[in-house]
């Protein structure tokens, strides 16, 4: 079933004239004083100009060297909808490129964006979380994030957002718990992140179980999915979409690393799909599914059930990749250990 989209377009009260540009490096020195007007069409005309120019990276540095950053940063609280809009659209295509993420985390852009959280217009919000997952690809703009507190903020929004943004943050929220995953901990991203494994789309399905195989890289992580999450992970394992599958695979295999994940693991059935998942050649979550079932194989009723599996693991040994067969041969030592 088709989903609602978010559209782009202006309202069709709005002139879409461009206002004049001038020639050479006069051009955006010109386009910046008319972000100042006091007349509305002025500004809008100026942005609509600046849209097509910081498609050229040399446009974007120029930009930030004269200072219009600061410029933008004013519009975006603007009380004009179009203002915000073609503002955070110009702010999305300078995070395109390199020069221009720079230019954003140096002038504080991402503390400014965050005015837009409740922004009315959809088309506003939209922009700034894709500006947010762009900033995100990079370690400082991740830092960024973090350090503006938006995390706690990013989380509850995945409750009220379409489906079209709640992948935006997720893939935001991705990046930065890769660095971070504390404040998400507190602020109870697991419970809100598991009713997110069971959502009709695909994409936010596997996003969200890429998440918490970040939080169960992190300590207190593993806690929190032994105690919540475990086993609607063991049913995503049979999930149709192989990219689930996987998300799903690893996150589970965080978890297990603690006695508790196990037991729960174990409880959960989890041992015939991971099975299933290591008999597939080409299946993404092999290499994670044969690490989950050696540490389940830890426990004396897992070991008893996969001892009449081997067989499963020893064709693993000729995979043509070498460390899913040095995960077979080691699964394949620890079920077969007796104690002396």
């Amino acid at each position: 079933m088709a989903g609602a989209r978010i559209s782009a377009n202006l309202p069709p009260d709005i002139d879409p004239t461009k206002a004049p540009i001038a020639f050479g490096k006069r051009a955006l020195p010109k386009l910046t004083e008319e972000l100042r007007s006091p007349e509305l069409v002025t500004q809008q005309q100026a942005l609509m100009a600046l849209c097509d120019l910081v498609h050229d990276p040399e446009n974007v540095y120029q930009a930030i060297e004269i200072g219009v950053l600061h410029n933008l940063k004013i519009l975006l609280v603007h009380h004009d909808s179009t203002v915000r809009q073609k503002t955070t659209q110009i702010l999305y295509t300078m995070a395109m490129h390199n020069v221009g993420r720079q230019g954003l985390i140096q002038n504080g852009v991402i503390s400014a964006l965050t005015e837009l959280l409740d922004d009315p217009v959809d088309i506003c919000r939209k922009n700034m979380h894709q500006i947010f997952d762009m900033m995100a690809k990079l370690p400082e703009g991740a830092v960024g994030i973090l350090h503006a507190g938006l995390i706690p903020s990013l989380v509850f929004k995945l409750k009220t957002e379409s489906d079209e943004i709640q992948e935006l943050i997720l893939g935001t929220l991705s990046n930065c718990l890769h660095v971070e995953a504390s404040e998400a901990l507190a602020t109870g991203a697991v419970t809100i992140l598991k009713e997110k494994l069971t959502h009709s789309s695909v994409a936010i399905r596997s996003k969200a179980a890429w998440i918490l195989l970040e939080i169960g890289i992190h300590p207190e992580g593993k806690s929190v999915l032994c105690e919540e999450v475990i086993p609607v992970l063991v049913s995503l394992l049979e999930d149709a979409d192989p990219e689930v599958q996987a998300a799903a695979t690893g996150a589970l295999m965080f978890a297990t690393v603690k006695p508790q994940g196990r037991f729960s693991a174990l409880g959960a059935e989890a041992i015939p799909p991971l099975l299933k998942l290591v008999a597939e050649e080409i299946s993404k979550a092999r290499l994670s599914a044969i690490k989950t079932l050696t540490m389940l194989a830890e426990l004396p009723e897992g070991r008893k059930t996969l001892l009449d599996h081997t067989d499963t693991f020893q064709q693993c040994l000729n995979d043509p990749c070498e460390a899913v067969q040095r995960a077979a041969k080691i699964a394949i030592s620890v079920i077969k250990w007796k104690p002396f």
